[in-house]
């Protein structure tokens, strides 16, 4: 895989982003050297204006973060402007400054990119991992790039979904850098990426796979409104069933009930 040191990535969200992933963003900011942030797009046909902004930005890639219903979020990674791209529904986000865990590595330093080994046994996961890397990797001899691997992102593929974690690389104490005895400490962003589709375009396009699995929040929550409604109907039911029983069944007066 080869990153061009003239690549950069857009990263913009659509209107009514809530503020957890607003934060996501910038710790994204933050760690990619190679990242130019946009203001929020206001428009019927958001996935269409991004091409245009990565133009004219002169970016060759996009991180589109798509809200609804300020609950839904769902993460594009595109290249621009002739694709292809992925969906992904964003889920299990912790910001940096919400973990406020003990790794600590320098703004924009280069990172390593670690993927686990399954990326490698499918192509629509050998695609993902491509998108990733040309994403999340630093171009070398970046202008904003300081020259120093400290830390690691780690992509994980697990229940099909792709699991994000940040680890600082910690060297043991003394002046002396070695290659033996690093640690690893977690420094964050958390976060859950579930791919929908690949798309051989930017933003749209024939679709080059869908995952069978996925099922939408909306259907989630409709299903779960009907167990509700059904829980409610059975606790009436049984609520009328005890009212028949205890009329049924009225004990017969007794003389002692005056006393």
């Amino acid at each position: 895989t080869g990153v061009n040191a003239k690549e950069k990535t857009l990263i913009l969200s659509s209107r009514g982003v809530t503020s957890r992933y607003r934060h996501l963003m910038l710790d994204f900011c933050t760690m990619m050297p190679n990242s130019k942030k946009d203001a929020k797009l206001d428009t019927k046909n958001p996935q269409g204006a991004v091409v245009e902004v990565a133009d004219m930005k002169s970016c060759t890639g996009a991180m589109f973060f798509e809200c609804r219903k300020r609950t839904d979020c769902y993460m594009w990674l595109s290249k621009c402007p002739q694709g292809p791209s992925v969906k992904f529904y964003v889920e299990n986000v912790h910001t940096m400054a919400e973990l406020k865990l003990t790794g600590n590595h320098l703004k924009f330093s280069r990172p390593v990119l670690h993927f686990d080994a399954s990326f490698d046994d499918k192509p629509h996961l050998r695609l993902i991992k491509e998108m990733l890397t040309h994403t999340f990797a630093t171009p070398y001899r970046h202008h904003k790039m300081k020259p120093f691997i400290d830390h690691i992102f780690a992509f994980y593929w697990e229940d099909g979904r792709v699991w994000f974690r940040n680890y600082q690389i910690v060297h043991p104490e003394g002046k002396e850098v070695r290659a033996t005895g690093l640690t690893l400490s977690e420094a964050g962003p958390r976060l859950c990426l579930q791919p929908i589709k690949i798309f051989q375009g930017a933003f749209g396009g024939p679709t080059l796979y869908e995952d069978p699995a996925y099922v939408s929040p909306n259907i989630q929550r409709r299903e779960q409104k009907k167990q509700d409604m059904g829980k409610y109907a059975r606790k009436v039911q049984k609520k009328a069933e005890r009212k028949a029983h205890a009329r049924m069944n009225a004990l017969k007066p007794d003389e002692l009930d005056g006393w």
